[in-house]
């Protein structure tokens, strides 16, 4: 059978062909040692299993659900932006929840983005944001970060370039993969950007709370623009990964809009993901503090790790991973592939994060101190 011509624009997803090679190493018996992926092995919050559990008996949990979501879920939301970002939120025309945050990548440019339309991409940044703009025939345009820069964009260069053809911008701040945050008055100056030229700009913010006391948002108290959205997830805050939980966040008239293509893709979301979503959303900074100190002990064995490597790493980095530089003379697959089979110690490549990632690694903080113990005895051999 044919496939469709946009197949050709996009490769399988790098992890899923890595993790494959991976697992044939295990079979072989090879003991690999996965810190690559950020997929938290912690539990997630009690209260959130007990909820889920609770519903699975409840009249109508296994119909369809609605397309926005169940009230106490969008009122959750709300509730969870105005007590962590200090935002007050529509409920029921700015909140939209997802069956996963990238979900909404897709559905977002879905709804904005016809063939040909510029889109302008993080490099380094998530690969989803290219996969998905390639599949739907829009023009990638790369702006360039740079550590000298604290990986932030220069907006005063975009500025001075032709964006007339831009229709969508992507941003994801606490960065993936470098750790980066946003400065104070940031995202205010992108938000005057966005409106300047009419792009829609989406800031990807699943890291707010990871390693990191003082969560942004690019929405603004006085009045959501049409120029702003923000994506937000419960996957890596309340270690639900598997669980396929986000939230989309913006003005009614853009949340109407990607409502439509959203409502013709799926049929709502389980009821007791639901159910134990809100009660996650209830949850105090406490849960984030009591995270953030097992993070904080990995992070620091990581470092040691890191050390032992020869490479180099700023300590003020947020979220689930270390970015680390390489050291003079190696690449980023001379590193991976010299732990991979010498070591049987699976970390990520920067390059798959586009070609400003060339020349650092990327090590995840989702393995436990005894496991970065023996990746660390291994390293010393």
């Amino acid at each position: 059978m044919i496939t469709a011509k946009r197949l050709d624009t996009v490769q399988e997803y790098y992890f899923s062909k890595k993790l494959r090679e991976v697992a044939d190493l295990r079979a072989k018996g090879k003991p690999i040692i996965n810190l690559g992926i950020g997929s938290p092995d912690l539990a997630p919050p009690p209260q959130v299993v007990e909820a889920l559990n609770r519903a699975l008996s409840s009249n109508g949990a296994h119909q369809y659900q609605p397309y926005k979501g169940v009230t106490e879920l969008r009122n959750g939301i709300a509730g969870f932006y105005e007590k962590f970002y200090d935002l007050k939120l529509d409920p029921e025309t700015e909140i939209l929840p997802l069956m996963g945050s990238k979900e909404g990548i897709m559905h977002i440019s879905m709804t904005f983005l016809n063939p040909g339309d510029e889109v302008l991409l993080p490099n380094p940044g998530y690969p989803t944001y290219s996969s998905v703009s390639k599949l739907l025939d829009a023009k990638e345009r790369n702006y360039e970060l740079r550590a000298e820069n604290d990986w932030l964009p220069d907006l005063k260069k975009l500025s001075g370039e032709d964006l007339s053809k831009v229709k969508l911008m992507w941003v994801n701040y606490p960065h993936m993969p470098t750790g980066s945050k946003a400065p104070d008055d940031f995202f205010a100056e992108l938000t005057e950007f966005a409106e300047k030229h009419k792009i829609l700009v989406v800031n990807d913010n699943p890291y707010s709370f990871i390693q990191n006391d003082d969560p942004r948002s690019i929405l603004q108290k006085d009045g959501l623009s049409d120029y702003v959205m923000e994506l937000n997830s419960l996957s890596k805050s309340f270690n639900m990964a598997g669980w396929r939980v986000g939230m989309l966040a913006g003005s009614q008239k853009n949340i109407n809009s990607v409502l439509k293509v959203k409502s013709n893709m799926d049929s709502g979301m389980f009821y007791p993901v639901q159910a134990g979503a809100v009660e996650a959303l209830k949850l105090s900074g406490a849960w984030f503090e009591k995270q953030n100190k097992i993070y904080a002990k990995r992070k620091k064995k990581i470092l040691e790790l890191i050390s032992e490597l020869n490479c180099e790493v700023r300590d003020d980095q947020a979220g689930l991973f270390v970015w680390a530089k390489t050291p003079e003379g190696k690449t980023s697959e001379d590193i991976v592939n010299d732990l991979l089979y010498k070591k049987d110690i699976f970390i990520a490549p920067g390059f798959i994060f586009g070609s400003q990632g060339e020349g650092y690694v990327r090590f995840s903080l989702c393995a436990s101190e005894e496991v970065i113990n023996e990746a660390l005895k291994r390293i010393k051999k």
